[in-house]
């Protein structure tokens, strides 16, 4: 297994109960291909380097996890479909 972290900015309109079910969502999709999130960091609201989608900020939120490559694909796929998701980077960590 390898190390990877996934950088998420989310919609930042999104209510509370929307945002949780989302992180809930991802975090189960993360365990449901690879093992438990190892940490989980909430950034919060910052200003966006450039507008996206008409937004000029965005929601950060910070995964490290363990996965097997094959199932980093998936998390990526699902990631491009979810709504709720503005941008998102995946990165495998050599250094861990």
């Amino acid at each position: 297994m390898r190390t990877y972290e996934l950088l998420l900015i989310l919609n930042p309109t999104l209510n509370d109960e929307d945002r949780a079910t989302t992180l809930e969502r991802i975090g189960n999709l993360v365990r449901e291909n690879g093992s438990e999130p190892d940490t989980v960091e909430e950034w919060g609201k910052r200003k966006l380097a450039y507008e996206i989608n008409k937004l000029n900020d965005g929601d950060y939120v910070l995964y490290e996890f363990k996965a097997e490559p094959a199932n980093v694909a998936e998390i990526d796929r699902v990631l491009g479909i979810t709504d709720a998701v503005v941008r998102f980077i995946i990165v495998r960590r050599d250094d861990k």
